[in-house]
């Protein structure tokens, strides 16, 4: 599950009993190294909620966000409340990332070279609405006008309304996205293999792709 955009935050208004604000800041090298595991667990405990119903492993999303440590153009966001981390956010240049994402936006007018791409954004359910989902898109599209870059792309995959595991309260985040200035590419749908909850096997997934100037 190469990292499209997986946006969780504002799906509630987060309980009453979170009264500290989380510590934002970009993690390098070796801190990146000592909170590998933590952030492995935490992208496989976010993503087994709608939508995306991942049914992730250790070694897998390890590794992948070792990669983040590995790119000296890519960004990783981390989230801690007293030293716990409770939300982390990705981005990396898009021709750096997985091809799945970037074949479908060719022919398209978009100067693939100088669009950044931002990956995952992930929060436990306590810190959702408490607005580090700006913090987490503002690091990022800064960190992209810091390498030239002069759009930003994320996806965020689409599931059949009457899906049976969709939740009673779930809110889609597209008003989210398009007050942060996204939009929709019509007809742009990049796809990605990952293994649902309860599933045997991989089974491929459309991703709506997003897009802004930056």
């Amino acid at each position: 599950m190469a990292g499209s955009q997986r946006w969780l935050l504002a799906t509630d208004d987060g309980p009453d009993d979170v009264t500290t604000t989380p510590e934002v800041r970009i993690l390098k090298g070796e801190e990146v190294e000592q909170y590998l595991d933590d952030l492995a667990l935490l992208r496989i405990q976010v993503f087994r909620e709608w939508p995306y119903l991942y049914d992730g492993n250790l070694v897998y999303e390890r590794r992948y966000m070792a990669s983040y440590r590995n790119n000296p153009d890519a960004v990783l966001i981390a989230a801690f409340d007293q030293g716990k981390l409770v939300g982390a956010s990705t981005g990396t240049p898009l021709m750096a990332h997985a091809s799945e994402f970037a074949t479908p936006l060719e022919g398209r007018g978009i100067d693939m070279e100088r669009s950044f791409y931002c990956a995952e954004s992930i929060l436990l359910p306590d810190y959702r609405g408490q607005g580090l989902g700006h913090s987490f898109f503002d690091v990022r599209e800064a960190h992209a006008r810091e390498l030239g870059m002069k759009a930003s792309i994320f996806c965020a995959v689409t599931r059949p309304d009457d899906h049976p595991d969709r939740p009673d309260r779930y809110r889609p985040l597209d008003p989210f996205w398009k007050k942060r200035g996204y939009t929709p590419i019509t007809g742009c749908v990049a796809h990605f293999s990952w293994c649902d909850l309860g599933a045997d096997k991989e089974s491929l997934k459309p991703l709506q792709i997003w897009h802004r100037g930056l």
